[in-house]
């Protein structure tokens, strides 16, 4: 360890401020109350504070934060989607990450690598095609390439898969982007923080108090807090704080799980994704792997992991990459996938007035990140639903309006 790193952790006095508040005790009453301190929770309280005034906010979790899918997912930007909807929404949230350094004043990391979607199958090379004209019209940087160009790109990749289902093309995304995803939720809750936002951590809700419909207070196991706006952000919790308001959804939760090795010389310049083969890489960084599978095949609520995965994981990945055999995987985890039969997410206003929701991301709500900030803040300041997310409301199951995106995963399901 370096010895100024070490003179620094044990000085009494800190040259940079706290990056948050520890707020000593919770108010009777705030103007709104989100429950989540990941990336979208803190994030909608930020562009509320910044955009719209509103800093009378508390923000509560039952851990701390970003330590759910927020510090979970494998921190990948994109905006090749399959449907126009989905296309508009995500091409909005890579314009708002390629600036966000600089609007959080914080180092995110944030690399352009392209993204690679491969295809082992002439099926699957038709999707690819059918997604590139749905990007190319929204005016996405989105266009199938062959073999040979996959090659050239990424030259250490293994075409023929080892003779079991060689590559045949790939949809090709210049734009696609990794992040610091962690820092994503620390950047947020700085800027949120400065502006007035309380950010109670170890904070759990175990009650919402609705009368006449209308969202009137939350109680927690630090105490009550009267308000009429109450925003859920929760991720995999989403079942749990629906219950509290009687509320009724289409989301189920199954374990996503990912994994990093040890850090390696620079030789992954891109984002290799594969539905066939369930995996999907890029190189942080500081060299190592981060890599993500399919979902497990089940609904659990929890975060393990298992040796099943890892195994699984790493008989794919040397179909692609043989010259990995000897590295080591360094940390395995799983997140809680809130999955909706569409694969969209469920976003604004319910027929509970003041409560708010922000579900059903599956497998990419990451990269909605700052997209989310912004529309559901101006959906809780105004009480009405972002453009950009009046087709995702939890209405479209009631009016058979489904949002088809599971074409766009970038892994089986």
């Amino acid at each position: 360890m370096p010895l100024k790193l070490l003179q620094f952790g044990l000085s009494r006095k800190y040259s940079e401020p706290r990056m948050f508040r520890t707020p000593p005790r919770l108010k009777d009453k705030y103007e709104a109350v989100i429950i989540g301190a990941g990336g979208h929770g803190l994030g909608v309280a930020y562009y509320l504070a910044r955009d719209y005034g509103l800093t009378d906010i508390a923000v509560v979790d039952k851990g701390y934060i970003g330590g759910g899918n927020t510090g979970r997912n494998t921190a990948i930007v994109r905006s090749n989607y399959l449907t126009e909807e989905g296309v508009k929404f995500y091409a909005e949230s890579v314009r708002l990450f390629s600036d966000l350094s600089h609007d959080l004043d914080i180092n995110l990391f944030y690399s352009e690598r392209g993204h690679f979607t491969l295809a082992h199958t002439d099926a699957s090379l038709r999707t690819m095609r059918w997604r590139a004209e749905v990007n190319k019209h929204l005016g996405v940087n989105s266009y199938v390439i062959l073999p040979e160009e996959i090659k050239k790109i990424c030259p250490y990749i293994d075409i023929s898969c080892g003779g079991h289902l060689p590559i045949v093309g790939a949809l090709y995304h210049p734009p696609g982007a990794i992040v610091r995803h962690d820092a994503v939720a620390w950047g947020y809750g700085k800027q949120a923080d400065r502006r007035g936002v309380e950010i109670h951590q170890n904070t759990c809700v175990t009650g919402i108090d609705v009368k006449d419909n209308q969202v009137v207070g939350v109680q927690t196991d630090r105490g009550y807090i009267k308000t009429n706006r109450v925003l859920s952000a929760v991720a995999g919790y989403t079942p749990r704080i629906t219950k509290l308001v009687g509320l009724r959804t289409p989301i189920t939760v199954q374990p996503l799980q990912a994994c990093v090795t040890e850090p390696l010389k620079p030789w992954l310049n891109s984002i290799v994704v594969s539905a066939s083969l369930h995996l999907y890489v890029s190189q942080s960084s500081r060299g190592e792997l981060v890599m993500g599978a399919s979902l497990d095949p089940y609904e659990l609520h929890s975060e393990r992991s298992t040796l099943d995965f890892i195994e699984g994981l790493a008989d794919h990945l040397l179909q692609l990459f043989p010259f990995l055999s000897n590295i080591k995987v360094n940390r395995q985890w799983s997140g809680m996938s809130d999955m909706t039969p569409d694969f969209s997410p469920i976003m604004g206003t319910t027929p509970i007035r003041g409560f708010y929701i922000d579900s059903g991301w599956g497998t990419w709500g990451f990269k909605a990140t700052p997209v989310c900030g912004t529309t559901m803040a101006y959906t809780m300041a105004t009480n009405e639903n972002h453009e950009l997310i009046k087709p995702f409301n939890l209405s479209r199951f009631e009016n058979f309006a489904q949002v088809g995106e599971k074409g766009a995963a970038s892994v089986g399901h």
